[in-house]
């Protein structure tokens, strides 16, 4: 059955189906019973990764859903190995769905792309290509690309991506839709874009870096982000700083004990070269700072430490400008995506301690010792202006799963997009 009509009952299930099963077929029509009217939208996705274990490729949405029933369907139907076809119910709600679904499948196609055909480059070009067809007349990009990066003072992605024979990249992409080059920059966005990491000298086990084609999500979810938010209608100035690199083993990597001085003086001290995220996200934060923006979000696969404080369907917050964290966590309780708020000061700083430079980029101990990503939060707030004010970071823990679970599929989630948009739009 390679399409299938898909509908929403309050009918209890048929007792013959088997229990945790919510999913009766009739010809081509498959029915969801809904149980549990507080619990509907995990109902759904549950249904829907059976639906999309039978190998349905058209579905069509009938009879009486909201929203955000249809959202939650099409998140766990769609998944990398096939392409869905989802038919929205025929109402005003149509619209806004096609936009997420768009948003969503972009992240998500660029989350699980080979890291072969992934490159730090090929990574700035998509994000840009892909922003450029919402907004031709509103978008323009520059790279800084190699030596470059070295030559002005963006030594964190330097570092990071030199032992790469494929260069590391520092992409901006700026969506301007007054067209004005003197109107203020309103927000910025910062992702990390590792678009393979080996963790380099402390190399990771096969099994760790099996996924690690998934560490450029950072970089996929803020652009997804500013899509939906263009997509929604965005008349702000938005910047994007694409932190881009393989952190690969070569004779020309970069080494424990080496110490990088960055633009703003902080000096770097090399203890984990598999603690490189926070590394490129430096220079992006420093580089969205410049613009005087006053909103700057960055967001990555950061930490271990937040995927085990969190699991698999939440992402976590920090800041240091707590009215911009509680907002944010609002806008992601609006948009229904899991997301939790983990602790952050200013004497997080000086977690990561180093007797040869102003800190280390973690801690010798497994995972960056306890606190880890408060600690790796803590190591980013250096970078922005002292109080913090205006700047939030995500550590996407929900962003890609290994294998499937019973509401997702394997692969990326993107979850984290409808949160920057909403964000964007609310200021």
């Amino acid at each position: 059955m390679s399409y299938c009509a898909i509908k929403l009952t309050t009918v209890p299930k048929p007792a013959y189906l088997a229990t945790g099963t919510a999913v009766s077929l009739d010809g081509n029509c498959a029915n969801i019973h809904l149980v549990d009217a507080s619990a509907d939208l995990i109902q759904i996705q549950k249904a829907a990764r059976l639906l999309d274990g039978m190998g349905l490729q058209h579905v069509q949405l009938q009879g009486d859903w909201h929203i955000e029933q249809q959202w939650a369907f099409a998140q766990s139907f769609t998944a990398a190995k096939k392409t869905s076809q989802i038919e929205w119910l025929n109402n005003a709600d149509s619209v806004e769905l096609s936009h997420r679904f768009q948003a969503m499948q972009f992240t998500r196609q660029l989350v699980n792309a080979t890291p072969e055909d992934m490159s730090p480059q090929l990574l700035a070009e998509s994000c840009f290509s892909w922003l450029n067809s919402l907004a031709p007349d509103a978008v323009t990009t520059t790279h800084c690309v190699g030596e470059e990066l070295k030559q002005q003072g963006w030594h964190g992605i330097y570092q990071v991506g030199r032992g790469s024979t494929r260069p590391p990249v520092l992409a901006v992409i700026d969506f301007n839709p007054t067209n004005n080059p003197d109107s203020p920059v309103e927000a910025c966005l910062v992702g990390k874009g590792i678009t393979f990491d080996s963790g380099g000298y402390s190399i990771k086990s096969s099994e760790g870096m099996l996924s690690m084609k998934c560490d450029m999500g950072g970089a996929a979810t803020v652009v997804g982000g500013l899509g939906l938010a263009i997509l929604r209608g965005l008349n702000k100035r938005v910047k994007v700083f694409l932190c881009c690199a393989e952190n690969l083993i070569s004779g020309h990597a970069y080494k424990l004990g080496d110490i990088i001085t960055y633009k703003n003086g902080t000096t770097v001290e090399i203890v984990n070269t598999d603690a490189e995220g926070r590394l490129v996200l430096a220079d992006g934060l420093m580089a969205a700072s410049e613009t005087g923006a006053p909103l700057i979000i960055d967001a990555a696969t950061l930490t271990g430490a937040a995927h085990v404080a969190l699991g698999d369907e939440y992402n976590a917050l920090f800041s240091l400008d707590k009215d911009l964290q509680n907002r944010v966590m609002s806008y992601a309780q609006q948009e229904h995506e899991g997301a939790w708020s983990l602790p952050l000061e200013k004497w997080h700083r000086e977690k990561c301690p180093s007797n040869f430079a102003d800190t280390a980029n973690s801690r010798v101990q497994k995972g960056g010792g306890s606190g880890g990503a408060s600690n790796a939060a803590g190591f980013l707030s250096r970078f922005v202006q002292e109080d913090g004010q205006g700047w939030l970071h995500m550590d996407l823990a929900a962003a890609y799963n290994a294998n499937a679970t019973n509401l997702m599929p394997p692969g990326a989630t993107a979850q984290g997009f409808r949160t920057i948009a909403k964000t964007l739009l609310e200021g």
